[in-house]
């Protein structure tokens, strides 16, 4: 029971570590979770890249679940962490007398990643109903020759259902070090005042992020080239470039054009490491392509 008479959420862990195999055939993995959180089998890709999907059973989040995920990364070792649905939020603002402004649903994200490491972090969106609280923070924390890349996309209402977010909010807190240098800080909120100004979304329902930590600094042209790769999907984009890696940003009222030019861009950087195309996650529920039709 918690402190003020409702009862306690999910607390959910999950843990994994990825190493280089000692046979050099690719990255294996070791790791658990406790109940509502799975992992599901992995898929060995191009490369040696491991890709694990983690399963959320539950359905859906309500407020006080808390959920903790982290991530170990040894030297040489290379994933791609997914998740195998779009996470749901649902609304907790107004619906218990004991605690009619509503609580928060959370979600911990550490990873700690070796020297010459390579994780890509592209969990599928993230949906908030109508006066849903959702607060995540995430850590990581790089060696040298280490790379991460991570984005989310996340839609504040169910829009296809006239619905808005209201009273709900959403709150979001990256931070990158490598060794003891602060390599990126992000912290966004957005509620009912930043949803409807003109200075935040303008009322626009989707909102994403992809921030690339790169090994070394990248080439103008990349930025340029991720740039140009937003060209005839609807929103707003924007690009810009790290002292090691990029950042983009959307915002519109697609979230298919925001996982579609987020596509494009990982596309991008796998050419300029000079990695494999990417390998769509079988899990992800794309009915189109988003690199069949594109050149970059």
């Amino acid at each position: 029971m918690a402190k003020d008479g409702t009862t306690d959420g999910w607390q959910a862990q999950a843990w994994l570590c990825l190493r280089r195999s000692d046979q050099d055939a690719g990255t294996v993995h070791q790791g658990g979770a406790t109940a509502p959180l799975k992992w599901q089998r992995g898929f060995s890709q191009d490369g040696g890249r491991l890709l694990l999907p983690l399963l959320h059973t539950a359905g859906g989040l309500v407020g006080g679940d808390d959920l903790s995920v982290q991530l170990r990364l040894e030297a040489g070792a290379a994933g791609l962490i997914t998740s195998v649905a779009a996470q749901k939020v649902y609304g907790s603002v107004g619906r218990s007398r004991l605690v009619p402004q509503g609580r928060w649903a959370r979600q911990h994200l550490v990873a700690t990643l070796d020297e010459g490491t390579d994780l890509e972090w592209l969990p599928q969106e993230l949906v908030l109903f109508r006066g849903g609280l959702f607060e995540q923070h995430t850590r990581v924390q790089l060696a040298p020759g280490a790379s991460w890349l991570g984005a989310e996309v996340v839609r504040l209402g169910r829009t296809a259902d006239d619905e808005a977010l209201d009273v709900g909010a959403w709150r979001s807190s990256l931070v990158i070090r490598r060794g003891s240098d602060w390599e990126f800080v992000d912290r966004l909120a957005l509620g009912l005042e930043t949803l409807e100004s003109a200075h935040g979304l303008a009322r626009q329902p989707v909102v994403g992020s992809l921030v690339w930590a790169a090994p070394e600094a990248v080439p103008e042209s990349l930025i340029v080239r991720a740039r140009a790769a937003a060209a005839g999907l609807e929103g707003s984009m924007a690009c810009g470039r790290l002292e090691r890696g990029l950042v983009a940003r959307y915002r519109g009222p697609s979230t298919q054009a925001a996982r579609f030019w987020f596509c494009r861009i990982w596309a991008l950087i796998r050419e300029h490491r000079a990695l494999p195309a990417p390998e769509l996650p079988r899990v992800w529920p794309f009915q189109e392509d988003p690199l069949a039709a594109w050149s970059p």
